[in-house]
Formats: C-alpha cells, sequence, structure tokens
C-alpha cells in the first residue's frame, strides 16, 4: 500500500521492450538505500516490484501487458522523470490517501493555471472514471495524492501547493500528456456493496434487520 506522498523524482534509465511486456531501469539515488529486492514501488503511480539492481542507485523492475494497457509506463523513454514512492511501512505516517497502486485507467492534462501560491491543474477523464472521483474526495494523479477542487462528467481540477509541484513531475506535463489515474479505492468497494447482484447491501436485507 501507498499514499501519494512522492518521495524522489526518478531518472528512467533504460525501457526494454519485449512483445507487450517490458523491463524498465531507474536511477533514484535517494532512496535506493531503502530498497531491496522484492520491494514494491509505486512508479507513476503503478506499483511495481523491484527485480534487479544493474548499478549503484539504480534498479530494475518488469512490467506485464495489463500494466501497459492501463497506464502511461509504455510511453516513457530514456531520460524520462517519474515519480517514486516506496511501500509504507507498519509504522509509517499515513500523509495521504490510501493508494493501491492499481492503475484504473488514463486521463490527458487539459490546462494548468496559477491561482494565488498553487497551481489549477485539470486532466480529462472519462465518465467511468468520473463517477468514482468527487469533489474535496481524494486522487491520484501520476501516484500524487491529490484533493479534488472541481470535477465534471468529462474532466476535473486538482490544486497544487508549492512543495508538491516542486517533488513530482505533474506541472513538467503539457496539454494532452497521458497521466496515470486511481480513484479511491473505498467508493469502488462501497459501489460493489451495494450492487444486488453482490449479495451485499439490498432492501430486503435491511428490512431483515429492522431498517424500514
Amino acid at each position: 500500500m501507498f499514499t501519494g506522498i512522492i518521495e524522489e523524482k526518478g531518472r528512467v534509465e533504460s525501457l526494454s521492450v519485449s512483445g507487450t511486456s517490458c523491463r524498465i531501469s531507474i536511477f533514484c539515488p535517494k532512496i535506493f538505500s531503502g530498497i531491496k529486492t522484492g520491494d514494491s514501488v509505486a512508479v507513476n503511480g503503478v506499483c511495481l516490484t523491484a527485480a534487479l539492481f544493474p548499478r549503484e542507485g539504480v534498479f530494475a523492475a518488469d512490467v506485464m501487458p495489463e500494466t501497459l494497457r492501463r497506464s502511461n509506463l509504455g510511453q516513457l523513454r530514456s531520460g524520462s522523470m517519474v515519480n517514486l514512492e516506496r511501500a509504507l511501512p507498519a509504522q509509517g505516517r499515513f500523509g495521504g490517501h490510501i493508494v493501491a497502486g492499481h492503475i484504473d485507467g488514463t486521463g490527458k492534462i487539459v490546462s494548468s493555471r496559477p491561482e494565488g501560491n498553487a497551481v489549477l491543474v485539470t486532466v480529462s477523464v472519462s465518465p467511468e472514471l468520473s463517477r468514482y472521483i468527487v469533489e474535496k474526495g481524494s486522487v491520484a494523479v501520476d501516484g500524487i495524492s491529490l484533493t479534488v477542487a472541481k470535477v465534471s462528467k468529462s474532466d476535473f481540477t486538482v490544486s497544487l501547493i508549492p512543495h508538491t509541484a516542486g517533488e513530482t513531475t505533474l506541472l513538467e506535463r503539457k496539454p494532452g500528456d497521458m497521466v496515470n489515474l486511481e480513484t479511491d479505492i473505498i467508493g469502488k468497494y462501497v459501489e460493489k456493496f451495494l450492487r444486488p447482484d453482490s449479495g451485499g447491501l439490498t432492501e430486503t436485507l435491511l428490512k431483515e434487520n429492522g431498517f424500514f
């Protein structure tokens, strides 16, 4: 599990594509000493497993076809900057929100504009994903935990404070650039439990337990 609080901007050293999958190597001098074989690292919000360490400061991870279909990792190139976060330790401080590292889909940067000491960034989103994004709720954009300032069926807007802007890659993105999106996992579970075909919460169950 992750929190969406980015620890470091890493640099892609290589992306070796083989058929519909690939291996990615990332230079990350700040967090490198805290990673060992088998550890989970969120790369632009995608949970990857550190499998190899080609040299000091670099870890490599394998990316499966489903991840390439769902995310923007396949668009990365040597030199691309990515947001990195190690998995939350049991004794860690929970500073963002619950982020699984399982991307729901992608959106595209629409615009960014300053507002006082912050920057408003608008991201296009499909109706299938926008239903899980609520005003003042949380969303992970390229792995960054952000608060939703405004949402519609076709886009949403987040506000970046100077610290977040400086510590992440989001303001390096241009209109039309693809970003990874993970919506609130709690909302998805609640929706499933409320579906009549899920065997979860139903009107009959509520009546049987005295709620009507």
